[in-house]
């Protein structure tokens, strides 16, 4: 739901969040209570000494005061269970209970700074019971912390900017001062949004192309989120949502025409030997990044391994350029891709935003001059990314180097995830000079082309998607529909929120039926409300730019944004059978096949969605899929090696 609203301004936090919190805050509390209580009695017969009665008086008053608390943090866990998201009705006594919860932090902090100057005195008392006391206070003063640090976290810098949903609609946006309101909001939304961004990547330098990229990725933030009146809560129940309703839909859909493929047959083949392609390159896409991600997938043996190269000096005898550890990368390079030094034209860690890391190497095993990108910062980098690299590659004459050595070998670009998206730009570029030019795009961003460009790169991309992988699937107008349809679900769920996110949390770590999924209100759910559900538009503080205003609700309405579209041919690997939610109980098993860019219009939510993106996954995935296709080549009698949905 919203946002409360307290002293006059919007929190990022809402009335039914309210029920973790204070469940651990009571736990913490009646736990001191009793301490506090068995401390009072099994000693109260020392306190007959000098000072003795101000330490008395001490603990039953702050028994006293707990014991008030208690109450209060009971009611409002209590308050925080009733309604539903979109149902705040039950709950309109909470911002009351809330104000009576901060007031009585003014006593407790006196109460605690008067124990601490009690304690300070010296008083003569048995030590036992002065030890007691100094850890009430002690713990009083990390109550009262860890309180401050959680209005800090729920503060919303914008809370006191906030326009409230105007019923208006789009003519309210027609006024001169209406647009100057949603352009000073949008400032203050973009500015705040920059500070998260600095404060994430705060150890990233401050030049002038780091300063660029923080405001046009907080513009990008800030454009998506700004609309909405959701809290963070909110948009987790929503995903947990999501992923139950997605399972349930595609459990009780029809099963889709299949198509079978031959071992033999021309589609088939193709398929093996990209697959075997993208096997191999998909070494040199890993190798861009590095020691850390050389280290991170031998965390035994990657240290030892490129130790020496560390500690050697070869950068007068080879081309290396840019960044620190310039060794260690390059030990990590050569253990990753197994060429030798001399096979190596150029290497660049040169990392400033926009300007990325590449190298360029000969590649003997499969005749090619190699073009390996590292990732960018942002989608918005991509399209500069890969004009750094190109006129690199054609202005410093690196290109013309490798191809003076070896005039028979064809252009090969890869890259993994930002990466893949500027190899793929940086492969359209180069194609007009290299009309042979192959591209191996791993797990690329999904909006970066209009269908015509998609068509046309399908003759010399290859692009390699693993399961639920999201970035893959990452685009304006995937984002806009994954928020239409958190809205949506939000909007028509009858559970309160902490029994969604309780069962959401059980469902992704254990499994369970996808059917019992809260989403529609029953008329026994409805007969208990006390006022209307707030309606899916209550939950956008304005109309959208991204939604037409032709529709009597924006989130009916279509998406402005042009559709894009992922490069290339698709190949799609997916998870066969169960191996666990999270695949570490036992070996994974993938199928291959070709797809269709339709196949990826949609975010999926699940809980490998993020995890199927990291390099080392899909480098096992590949080494899985490889091994299994080479070894059913000898058993054809067991049927069809693949399928195809039509």
């Amino acid at each position: 739901m919203p946002g409360m609203v307290l002293f006059g301004r919007r929190w990022a936090i809402a009335s039914d969040d309210l029920v973790f919190p204070g469940f651990f805050e009571l736990v913490v509390r009646v736990l001191w209570w009793i301490g506090i209580l068995t401390l009072y009695l099994m000693h109260r017969g020392k306190l007959d000494c000098a000072g003795g009665a101000l330490l008395s008086s001490y603990l039953i008053v702050l028994m006293i005061l707990l014991a008030v608390v208690i109450c209060t943090v009971s009611a409002i866990m209590c308050v925080s269970m009733r309604g539903t998201i979109c149902n705040p009705g039950p709950r309109k006594s909470m911002s009351k209970l809330l104000y009576i919860r901060l007031a009585l932090f003014f006593p407790e902090m006196v109460w605690a700074s008067l124990g601490a100057a009690w304690v300070a005195d010296g008083v003569q008392c048995d030590r036992t019971v002065v030890n007691g006391i100094i850890a009430t206070v002690v713990v009083s003063w990390i109550i009262i912390a860890a309180t401050v640090v959680s209005i800090i976290i729920v503060f919303d810098p914008l809370g006191g900017k906030m326009a409230p949903y105007s019923s208006a609609g789009p003519s309210h946006l027609d006024s001169h001062d209406s647009s100057q309101l949603l352009n000073g909001l949008k400032t203050a939304a973009t500015s705040v949004w920059e500070t998260r961004i600095k404060l994430l990547c705060c150890c990233i330098g401050k030049d002038d192309h780091t300063r660029v990229a923080f405001s046009s990725t907080a513009e990008l933030f800030s454009t998506y989120f700004s609309d909405t009146d959701l809290v963070p809560s909110d948009i987790a129940a929503g995903l947990a949502l999501l992923h139950q309703q997605q399972d349930n839909i595609r459990n009780n859909q029809e099963p889709a025409q299949v198509v079978c493929h031959a071992p033999g047959s021309s589609q088939e083949a193709d398929l093996d030997a990209e697959l075997e392609n993208c096997h191999h390159y998909m070494q040199f896409a890993a190798a861009a990044y590095g020691w850390p991600l050389y280290i991170y997938r031998n965390p035994l043996t990657g240290l030892c391994r490129i130790g020496g190269d560390c500690c050697r000096s070869r950068t007068t005898d080879y081309d290396l350029v840019g960044g620190d550890q310039l060794n260690c990368h390059f030990g990590s390079i050569l253990h990753t891709t197994g060429l030798q030094y001399r096979d190596f034209i150029h290497v660049s860690f040169h990392d400033k935003v926009y300007e990325l890391p590449f190298l360029v190497a000969l590649d003997h095993r499969k005749e090619s001059v190699v073009v390996a990108v590292r990732g960018t910062m942002s989608l918005q980098g991509i399209s500069q990314a890969a004009r750094y690299v190109y006129q690199r590659l054609i202005n410093d004459g690196i290109l013309s180097q490798a191809f003076s050595i070896a005039p028979e070998y064809r252009l090969v670009i890869v890259g993994h995830s930002l990466g893949g998206g500027a190899a793929a730009l940086l492969a359209t570029m180069l194609r007009a000079a290299y009309p042979q030019v192959r591209c191996y795009a791993f797990s690329p961003p999904r909006g970066l082309w209009s269908k015509a460009l998609q068509e046309y790169s399908q003759s010399f991309i290859v692009s390699l998607v693993l399961g639920k992988d999201v970035i893959p699937r990452l685009s304006v107008t995937n984002l806009e529909d994954l928020k239409r349809r958190i809205l949506r679900v939000v909007a028509h769920c009858n559970k309160p929120k902490y029994k969604i996110l309780l069962h959401g949390l059980w469902y992704e770590l254990f499994g369970g039926n996808p059917n019992n999924l809260p989403t529609e209100l029953d008329g026994g759910d409805q007969e208990v409300l006390t006022q209307p559900l707030l309606g899916e538009q209550s939950l956008l503080t304005r109309w959208s730019p991204a939604y037409s205003f032709s529709s009597d609700s924006p989130l009916d309405s279509s998406p402005k944004y042009p559709p894009l579209y992922p490069p290339g041919r698709i190949i799609h690997l997916q998870e066969e059978g169960a191996s666990g939610r999270f695949g570490c109980c036992s070996a994974a098993h993938y199928s291959a096949k070709w797809s269709h860019e339709a196949e990826f219009s949609k975010i999926l939510i699940g809980p490998k969605m993020l995890t199927d993106h990291m390099p080392d996954i899909l480098m096992r995935a590949l080494d899985s899929v490889v091994s299994d296709r080479a070894a059913c080549v000898s058993c054809p009698a067991q049927g069809v090696s693949s399928v195809d949905v039509a």
